[in-house]
């Protein structure tokens, strides 16, 4: 029970790779963190528009600082990070490509199903490792998931329900690239895209996407709630349900429910729930009935902690597939890779358009006063 087939976390010996970061913000800053620490990993160098990023950087890390993606990859790395706004991705990720470089690049790969399907292409004709930062694929309670419906634990699975919540837009916001739909802000984009890619994982993709909803909490012109209902070829059928204006979480909470035929599973990043009736073929490790297994139990220890383990996990195995390309050695089985996430991007992009095999989206406008009060007087309430 709990295995996580062939991740290995921070196997060390392999070739060193020489990897070059590009944007230095929230993200690029853990991933740059995370790369520091790997012993398999050289740093080359970071990149970003911000130049007294860049000077702080260098000044008390000694890296080396480029204001030009194309002067950091004249530095011949074996491999790139990109982790900039969504609307750049194509560009820097096709240049990488070009110069047979791999690529790491932070989610969505793109914000139209056509340029992500065009850079996997690529990425396949060159014969390079890439990976997108759906980090949840590398979550211990997401993964024993995915190999109890492979094993067809819970039998056929007729329903999922697939939530993300956290307070991330909780009063309206000044001009950032995340507040402009077009630039790839709002909860679709940022938020609804993980449990989209699980389903994707579990289910494959579905054959309608109907009822959608883009609501608008806070934000001007991106969406801070996303709802909908998707069905797949054999009747099964899913509920997406996200809202990054919710500020009774803490944080950010991803969670899926299963129903099937033989039982039920619940996940979230801290536990896997699993219900199997005395009809089903219970793996080894389970009893029927009810089951509970927490995230350490299905998840081994990194070399490196920061945000999760999930996080230094997906570094190392671009890592580890890097140098298998490098060296000539088996590849290891991909994770993300630009045609999982493609596949992702698709279904992201029947959200926010609603192609005519589907039904027309609705966008629902902000409200004229949010009133940020609602759950502080229920909180009071309680006390």
């Amino acid at each position: 029970m709990g295995a996580l087939g062939d991740i290995v976390v921070c196997s060390q010996g392999v070739a060193v790779i020489r990897v070059g970061v590009i944007g230095a913000g929230k993200m690029g800053l853990s991933h740059l963190a995370i790369l520091g620490a790997h012993p398999d990993v050289e740093v080359v160098g970071v990149c970003d528009s911000m130049g007294y990023l860049l000077d702080v950087l260098e000044k008390y890390t000694g890296l080396r600082k480029f204001s030009d993606s194309a002067d950091l990859f004249d530095q011949h790395p074996d491999a790139v990070l990109i982790a900039t706004p969504s609307a750049s991705h194509v560009v820097l990720v096709r240049d990488a490509l070009d110069r047979g470089i791999h690529v790491f690049c932070e989610k969505p790969l793109t914000l139209t199903a056509a340029e992500s399907a065009m850079l996997a292409d690529a990425a396949t004709d060159a014969r390079l490792v890439t990976q997108v930062g759906y980090h949840n694929r590398f979550v211990g309670t997401f993964r024993e998931v995915k190999r109890l419906l492979d094993l067809h634990a819970i039998g056929r699975v007729s329903h999922v329900l697939a939530e993300a919540y956290g307070p991330v837009v909780l009063r309206p916001k000044g001009e950032t690239w995340r507040s402009r739909k077009t630039a790839g802000g709002g909860a679709l984009y940022d938020y609804a895209a993980h449990p989209l890619d699980l389903l994707c994982w579990y289910l494959g993709e579905p054959e309608t996407v109907t009822g959608t909803v883009l609501g608008r909490d806070f934000s001007a012109e991106a969406d801070d709630e996303v709802y909908g209902t998707l069905r797949y070829a054999d009747d099964a059928s899913a509920q997406l349900s996200v809202n990054w204006s919710d500020e009774s979480y803490r944080k950010m909470s991803t969670k899926m429910t299963l129903w099937g035929e033989r039982g039920k599973i619940i996940a979230d990043r801290q536990e896997c729930e699993i219900y199997f009736r005395d009809t089903a073929e219970v793996p080894d490790g389970y009893r029927v009935g009810w089951n509970s297994i927490n995230t350490t139990t299905l998840t081994p220890s990194v070399w490196y902690y920061l945000r999760g383990e999930e996080y230094s996990a997906q570094i190392d195995h671009f890592v580890r597939s890097v140098a298998a390309a490098k060296t000539g050695s088996p590849a290891l089985e991909p994770v993300n890779d630009f045609a999982s996430a493609a596949a992702t991007d698709r279904l992201i992009e029947r959200f926010a358009r609603g192609p005519s095999t589907d039904e027309p989206r609705h966008v629902a406008a902000p409200a004229a006063r949010p009133d940020r009060r609602l759950f502080t007087r229920a909180r009071r309430r309680t006390r």
